[in-house]
C-alpha cells in the first residue's frame, strides 16, 4: 500500500491508538482527529469515536516515535504531535493561548468569530461544528487581531508553526466577516512574519476580495463545500444562496489578485454529491487557477451530520485520481501554495498522491487502497 492510499484508508476508517497522542475534540477544524506526521507526511486521522475505535488500524508506541499496524503487520513509522509548549502561556488578561489560536502540526489555526449568523437556525451548515467548542469553554467568542499576532511569534518560535490559517463565522456585516479576518491575518504577518491565508465567505460586492488582497494576506479560501447543487442547498443553503456560479465569480477576483494556486476551496466528499458534478466542478476551479482541497466529510459530534460516516477509501481515491491530471496539467498543486490548507494538506490525501505522481509518474495510477504496493516514503519537514 503507498503512503497516499494508506492516508486515504487512515481518513476513511479512522485509527486505534493504543497511547495517548495530541488530537483535536469538538468544533471547527480536523475534529476528532489525532495530529500525527506520517513518514515525514503531515496528516489528521480520525481518533476516538466509536467508529474509529473499531478501525483495523493501530498506532503502537515504539522505541523510537510510533508505527502503524494492521493485523500485527507494521504498514509505516509514524510521530505524533506533542502538546505545543506555548499552550503553557497566557495573555496580559488571564486567556490561555490555546484559546485564541491551536496548532494544527505545523500550522497555526484561529476561527477568529467562534460564532456565526447560520448557527442554530435553518441556515446552519450541516457538517460544521463551529457553535461547540465556544458551548464547551475551549475557546472565545472574539479573538483580538493583538492576541492572534502574541500567540503567533510564540508559535513561531517555541513550536515552530510555519504558517497561519485564519477562518472565521460569517456575519451579519455586508462583508460577511472578510474584512476582520484579513485584519487579523495582517496582524499575524506584521508581528510574526509567518504566511498567512484567511478563510472566508464571499460576498456580491467582489470589491471586499480585492480590500483584503491590500492587506498583504498570502491567499485565501472561499469554500463552496460541494459543487452538487443539490447537496449543497441541502447541507448549506445560505452558501447555496450565493450559488456555485457567485463562488466562480468570486474566485476569478481572488486569482487576479492572490495569483494562481493561492486561491483555495473546500470540496467536502461524502454527502451525497454525484461525483461527475464534483470533478467537473472542480475541473472549472482548476482552470481559472483554484486548487480544490478534496476531504473527505469528517462527522462532528454535535453538528447536523454527527451521525454519518466518512466516505469509503475506494470513493475517496477513485475523485481524488480524476482530479489529479486537472492539477498537473494547469501547473498547480500543495507544493506551491503560500499558507493553509492547500499548503498543509494534512486532512486530505491529495497532497501525499501529488508527491507520489511527482516521484513515480508511471506507477500511481494502478495503486489504489490495498493494492498490496510496499509503503513508498515520502519525507517533509515537519515542526519540532
Amino acid at each position: 500500500m503507498d503512503l497516499a492510499s494508506l492516508i486515504t484508508d487512515l481518513q476513511s476508517r479512522g485509527l486505534r491508538i493504543e497511547t495517548p497522542v495530541e488530537r483535536r475534540s469538538g468544533g471547527a477544524g480536523p475534529s476528532d482527529s489525532g495530529l500525527i506526521w506520517i513518514e515525514g507526511v503531515a496528516a489528521t486521522v480520525p481518533t476516538g469515536t466509536s467508529w474509529a475505535d473499531a478501525s483495523p488500524y493501530v498506532l503502537r508506541e515504539e522505541d523510537q516515535g510510533f508505527g502503524i499496524y494492521l493485523d500485527g503487520e507494521r504498514l509505516a513509522g509514524a510521530t505524533a504531535g506533542q502538546r505545543p509548549r506555548y499552550y503553557n502561556l497566557t495573555t496580559a488578561d488571564g486567556v490561555p493561548y490555546w484559546k485564541i489560536a491551536l496548532l494544527h502540526l505545523d500550522s497555526l489555526a484561529s476561527t477568529v468569530l467562534q460564532t456565526c449568523a447560520y448557527w442554530g437556525n435553518d441556515d446552519q451548515c450541516a457538517f460544521c461544528g463551529i457553535g461547540l467548542s465556544l458551548a464547551a469553554g475551549r475557546t472565545v467568542a472574539k479573538k483580538r487581531p493583538e492576541e492572534l499576532a502574541e500567540v503567533a511569534v510564540a508559535a513561531r518560535d517555541l513550536d515552530g508553526a510555519v504558517d497561519a490559517t485564519l477562518t472565521t463565522g460569517s456575519t451579519a456585516a455586508p462583508d460577511k466577516g472578510a474584512l476582520y479576518v484579513g485584519r487579523c491575518g495582517a496582524a499575524v504577518k506584521e508581528a510574526a512574519g509567518l504566511p498567512v491565508e484567511v478563510q472566508f465567505e464571499p460576498h456580491d460586492d467582489l470589491d471586499v476580495v480585492d480590500r483584503v488582497a491590500d492587506m498583504g494576506i498570502d491567499s485565501v479560501g472561499i469554500h463552496v463545500e460541494s459543487f452538487d447543487p443539490v447537496v449543497l442547498a441541502r447541507i448549506a443553503p445560505a452558501k447555496a444562496r450565493t450559488g456555485i456560479e457567485g463562488y466562480f465569480a468570486a474566485w476569478e477576483r481572488a486569482v487576479a489578485r492572490f495569483g494562481e494556486g493561492q486561491v483555495s476551496t473546500y470540496v467536502i466528499l461524502g454527502m451525497g454529491e454525484d461525483p461527475d458534478t464534483t470533478v467537473e466542478g472542480c475541473r472549472r476551479a482548476i482552470e481559472i487557477g483554484v486548487y480544490p482541497f478534496v476531504v473527505p466529510l469528517r462527522p462532528i459530534a454535535g453538528s447536523l451530520l454527527e451521525d454519518r460516516l466518512p466516505p469509503q477509501a475506494e470513493y475517496m481515491d477513485g475523485v481524488y485520481r480524476r482530479i489529479l491530471p486537472y492539477l498537473q496539467a494547469r501547473g498547480i498543486g500543495a507544493a506551491g501554495a503560500a499558507a493553509g490548507c492547500a499548503r498543509c494538506q494534512a486532512c486530505s490525501a491529495l497532497g501525499a498522491l501529488e508527491r507520489l505522481e511527482a516521484a513515480a509518474p508511471t506507477s500511481v495510477a494502478s495503486a489504489g487502497p490495498g493494492s498490496g504496493r510496499r509503503l513508498i516514503p515520502v519525507q517533509v519537514e515537519a515542526s519540532a
